[in-house]
């Protein structure tokens, strides 16, 4: 899960870690209410109570800070502490829940919380999707092209490429409407045919069965 909150110095570090915490009951028949996470933390931070926090921390946060850094970030930072308190029980303070499914394969979904108590699908790697950064745009090629999925691959190519690419392969579709007209240039096990539009298919025969080798 993970609110919004003002970062900076160890409270932010603190917030960071205990906001970002993952639902451990996601998968319960009752899910738990995330503003009850951050009304806790508020709590804890404006008693200044390092073992509340602590204990708030999930696996990731406790593998990150022991509970003796916990208990020194909180003496060092009380003043930003308490400030997040108050900023926390302020209006206008937007609690969201994301639930992160990772299968077998390495592909995800993210899934968020809405008001209505729902989960709903806020990005698959089956459907379309913004990537905020190069690394995320680079990691969505690396996962369409290792499905093999000429959907996915076009997905992640900017308008003008993704309009070349659909108006290139259109013209081939169209050249290739009727193949029984076409001439075909045979040498051997290897064969090249000329296609209306300007393009050019490279066949090979191989135990009998003519394959496309490659084509522009």
């Amino acid at each position: 899960m993970a609110a919004g909150s003002r970062r900076g110095g160890g409270g932010g570090l603190l917030a960071g870690a205990i906001l970002a915490i993952a639902c451990a009951g996601c998968g319960a028949s009752s899910m738990p209410d995330p503003k009850e996470a951050v009304e806790a933390y508020a709590d804890a931070a404006a008693r200044g109570d390092a073992d509340a926090i602590y204990e708030m921390l999930g696996e990731k946060g406790r593998r990150s800070l022991t509970r003796e850094e916990v208990r020194k970030l909180v003496k060092d930072e009380r003043g930003e502490l308490t400030d997040q308190a108050k900023a926390l029980r302020g209006g206008g303070v937007a609690v969201k829940a994301r639930a992160r499914v990772r299968y077998p394969d390495g592909e995800d979904a993210t899934l968020e919380l809405e008001q209505d108590g729902v989960f709903r699908i806020s990005a698959a790697d089956a459907l379309p999707a913004g990537a905020r950064t190069p690394a995320q745009a680079l990691e969505q090629l690396r996962r369409v092209l290792a499905r093999r999925s000429y959907a996915g691959l076009i997905r992640v190519l900017t308008p003008a490429t993704r309009s070349a690419i659909e108006s290139d392969l259109r013209s081939l579709v169209e050249g290739l409407e009727q193949p029984e007209g076409l001439e075909v240039d045979v040498a051997g096990d290897t064969a090249t045919v000329q296609i209306p539009g300007g393009h050019e298919v490279r066949l090979r025969r191989e135990a009998g069965v003519w394959r496309v080798e490659d084509f522009d």
